[in-house]
């Protein structure tokens, strides 16, 4: 995971020649090829292993268009020589021979249960964005998709956050100052698929080969896991933000003890120097007070907004799983009441 980002953050700075020059998208369309070929990606994954990889295609007037993409490489920590820089530039100079899009305009990474708010991914994007200004990041998740819908959604950091990012000061004042909330620091992009005449026959065949399912499966009252899971990980995420929300309190109280001290300092040097002067001696010499009482050091605020982030994903996730379920349930009283 590490490895994958900086390799990622390496090279969009690389690429940067070829495709910052392009100009700034105001929406993305997909190719239904790159679709496909991503979600099959991310399929072949092990488990639940995070899966990234490089998003290629061009830039047509106030659109992004994405047409192909390859994934990161699967290696151990034993495969301490490889290179993933070297190895993406290969692949786009591949690409490049036998005539296919091959400008970098972002990267793709795979997501379960909408967990993908994180300072790697922050971190990664901001690397992506500073060096190819229309860049976006692609979240798939194969478990809603499972679920019937398929969940593939493109995300840009927000202007703010861009200039927040390039200070590298999240301290509470400068993020405040900013006026960045965790609302803020991540804007949708609208998402268009658009699949050629091949892809239409794939599609065309594989649902002439597809089993017929159940009609009946639909109505199903049954919740699957899907719902514990979310919850699971909204329950994390709040006792995540709670011993955050500890820190901080208890930097507010050792600021406030500190603020105290130092008044009762100042208070006991003035009576000192009063006492010396009626006595005909000269004042104390002043001292600096900054030595003498550090200020604690803040908490950085940024994990906390992604963590609030990451809660306002899992709530709207369980918003959506609960709104199909809870339609199913009036459906089934009122059949039932009609029976009686």
């Amino acid at each position: 995971m590490a490895s994958h980002k900086e390799g990622t953050g390496s090279s969009a700075t690389s690429s940067s020649s070829t495709a910052g020059a392009a100009g700034k998208g105001k929406g993305k369309g997909g190719s239904g090829d790159s679709a496909v070929k991503q979600v099959q990606i991310d399929e072949e994954g092990q488990g639940t292993e995070v899966v990234q990889g490089v998003l290629l295609g061009l830039v047509v007037e106030d659109r992004l268009e994405i047409t192909n993409c390859f994934p990161f490489p699967q290696h151990t920590e034993d495969d301490a020589d490889f290179d993933e820089v070297q190895y993406q530039m290969e692949m786009m100079q591949s690409l490049r021979h036998v005539n296919i899009d091959y400008l970098h305009v972002g990267w793709y990474q795979s997501t379960y249960y909408g967990s993908f708010v994180t300072r790697a991914l922050l971190d990664s994007q901001f690397s992506y964005q500073h060096a190819i200004e229309e860049s976006v990041v692609l979240i798939y998740d194969p478990i809603k998709t499972a679920q019937g819908s398929l969940s593939l959604k493109a995300y840009r950091l927000t202007p703010k956050l861009m200039e927040v990012c390039k200070e590298k000061d999240f301290s509470p004042e400068a993020l405040k100052k900013a006026n960045i909330t965790f609302e803020y620091m991540f804007e949708e992009v609208l998402t268009v698929i658009k699949n050629s005449h091949l892809i239409n026959v794939l599609m065309w065949e594989l649902e002439k080969k597809s089993a017929v399912a159940d009609k009946h499966e639909l109505l199903s009252l049954a919740s699957s896991n899907h719902l514990g899971k979310n919850l699971q990980l909204l329950m994390d995420r709040v006792d995540e933000m709670s011993q955050d929300i500890v820190k901080y309190n208890t930097y507010i109280r050792n600021t406030s003890k500190q603020q105290q001290q130092k008044h009762q300092y100042q208070q006991r040097r003035q009576q000192e120097n009063m006492q010396r002067q009626s006595q005909g001696e000269p004042p104390l010499p002043e001292e600096d007070l900054s030595k003498l009482f550090k200020p604690p050091q803040p908490p950085a605020r940024m994990d906390s907004l992604l963590i609030a982030g990451q809660i306002n994903t899992c709530c709207q996730n369980i918003k959506e799983f609960t709104a199909q379920n809870l339609g199913k349930l009036f459906m089934a009283q009122a059949l039932q009441e009609y029976n009686n």
